[in-house]
């Protein structure tokens, strides 16, 4: 017998081989769709399971202050309340004349960033931290896909220290 070959293989003919080769390349394929299945329902919010395109969602426009206009260190709202799977426009503004980050990376970690729009330039990717300088605005679309309470800071050496701290928490509406 040929080095590689199983004792089995002399007993089995070509044809009963190749359908066990066809069963187990289709029992591969149907196991890494229902993974994928598993991983897109996991990853993203019931709306998009259902076939809804989340960037077409009227998106909630809820606005953020970085710092007041008589330069007092923290955010406006401290608390921010968002629900999973619900298109939202975080309308980021700095009154101050300091300039501060709006930093909430595990927050990031856990929406899907559809795009930022600061004067008039989109930024579309992956965003953990966005820098305003005095007087500056910025819009960030999101969808929060994962619920959770988060962590907000500024990450200028003491504005947090100072009480540049808030939260955000992301709730799912599913039962």
């Amino acid at each position: 017998m040929p080095p590689g070959v199983s004792s089995c293989a002399r007993t089995t003919s070509p044809r009963k081989i190749e359908l066990f080769r066809g069963c187990c390349m289709v029992l591969r394929l149907v196991g890494m769709l229902l993974i994928f299945g598993l991983c897109w329902g996991v990853v993203l919010p019931a709306s998009a399971a259902t076939n809804v395109d989340l960037s077409l969602q009227p998106a909630v426009e809820v606005p953020v202050s970085l710092g007041t206009v008589d330069n007092q260190l923290r955010f406006v709202p401290q608390q921010i309340q968002l629900d999973v799977g619900r298109r939202y426009k975080l309308v980021l503004t700095n009154p101050s004349q300091l300039k501060h980050y709006f930093t909430a990376k595990d927050f990031a970690d856990g929406v899907w960033s559809q795009k930022v729009v600061v004067g008039g330039v989109e930024v579309k990717g992956a965003i953990h931290e966005l820098e305003l300088k005095p007087a500056s605005e910025a819009a960030w679309f999101l969808v929060p896909v994962k619920a959770g309470s988060y962590e907000l800071h500024c990450s200028i050496p003491g504005h947090a220290e100072a009480g540049m701290v808030g939260s955000i928490k992301v709730v799912s509406t599913l039962s």
